[in-house]
């Protein structure tokens, strides 16, 4: 890993979904960015939901997205570190994508200090919901048993429901949510908890599809990520700040 440098933020690209701008377009979208990065970039984060479905079959993984795992694994070629957060759309990686692309997969939230302060990362998924439905959503998409049983119905049948089941997800029906308050995020609910047992002085979540930051009372931050479904935005570290931009 290079000793200086920047480090990048982004999640939530959805690659493949045929909603809000065209698939292919998005991917060369995220493929330039990607590009541009490079000549500062110190480490990179992908904070989940990089691929609107993705299931890895132990022979088979999903068509398409070519560019975009070229363009990865050319990176982490070169030493630049690209961390991989599973989303709820992604989290059905297995191997692939660290034996092919290099990247350093994490499935669960990660505190971790950068030049003295100290950033959590997380997708966000389920973190700090009171949705009881939403939580066995979750454990039924987690239970291993059940993936087994998944994986051993052919590509063709198994992949096409998963897509299936995409395109009928609100964000496959292109509906999204406002920011509905710190007391009734489920984030910033998250994010008080964490505080009562460590010091952080940035979140930074994915899922949410908010491109914003917001401060809570002590100052620590919380940074939504957004998405690229439309427009496309990112956090950047210079060691010294943490900067939010949106893509023209």
């Amino acid at each position: 890993m290079a000793q200086t440098g920047k480090i990048y933020f982004a999640s939530d690209f959805h690659l493949g979904l045929p909603a809000g701008s065209p698939p292919v377009e998005r991917e060369k979208k995220v493929v330039n960015w990607l590009n541009s990065i490079t000549h500062d970039a110190k480490e990179i984060y992908l904070l989940g939901d990089i691929f609107d479905f993705w299931w890895e079959y132990k022979l088979v993984v999903p068509r398409g997205f070519t560019r975009f795992l070229g363009t990865i694994a050319t990176i982490t070629d070169s030493g630049i570190p690209v961390h991989f957060f599973t989303g709820n759309h992604d989290m059905w990686v297995s191997d692939y994508l660290t034996i092919e692309c290099g990247v350093i997969v994490h499935t669960a939230p990660v505190t971790t200090l950068f030049d003295g302060k100290k950033f959590h990362l997380a997708h966000g998924e389920g973190l700090g919901t009171k949705d009881f439905g939403y939580k066995i959503l979750l454990s039924i998409f987690h239970n291993k048993p059940l993936r087994i049983i998944y994986s051993a119905l052919h590509p063709a049948i198994g992949i096409g429901i998963g897509l299936r089941w995409s395109l009928s997800s609100r964000l496959g029906k292109g509906i999204t949510k406002e920011f509905l308050g710190e007391e009734k995020e489920d984030l910033i609910r998250y994010a008080k908890s964490v505080l009562k047992n460590d010091n952080i002085d940035y979140f930074i979540f994915g899922h949410r599809h908010l491109a914003m930051i917001y401060k809570l009372q002590n100052e620590e931050e919380i940074v939504f990520l957004g998405d690229w479904i439309k427009n496309g935005s990112y956090a950047e570290w210079d060691g010294k700040s943490l900067q939010f931009k949106t893509l023209n």
